[in-house]
């Protein structure tokens, strides 16, 4: 699954380890996600979207989506 993470993440100007700090996750654990090694729960996507202050829906693409930007 594509995710817009380090976008928002960098758009707010928050580290890979603040991230994880905040989520109580590793900086591993944001760095895998960001670069689509490894697929978050939905709690953690949740608490991503709620840090990085957007909706889940903007941070997690489709494959249709994908194809269509």
């Amino acid at each position: 699954m594509q995710n817009r993470i380090k976008a928002y993440r960098e758009k707010k100007n928050i580290s890979q380890g603040k991230l994880a700090d905040l989520c109580n996750v590793s900086r591993q654990t944001i760095n895998a996600i960001e670069n689509n090694k490894y697929d978050p729960s939905l709690k953690l996507a949740f608490d991503i979207a709620k840090i990085l202050a957007v909706k889940v829906d903007n941070l997690f693409l489709s494959e249709g989506e994908i194809k269509n930007e």
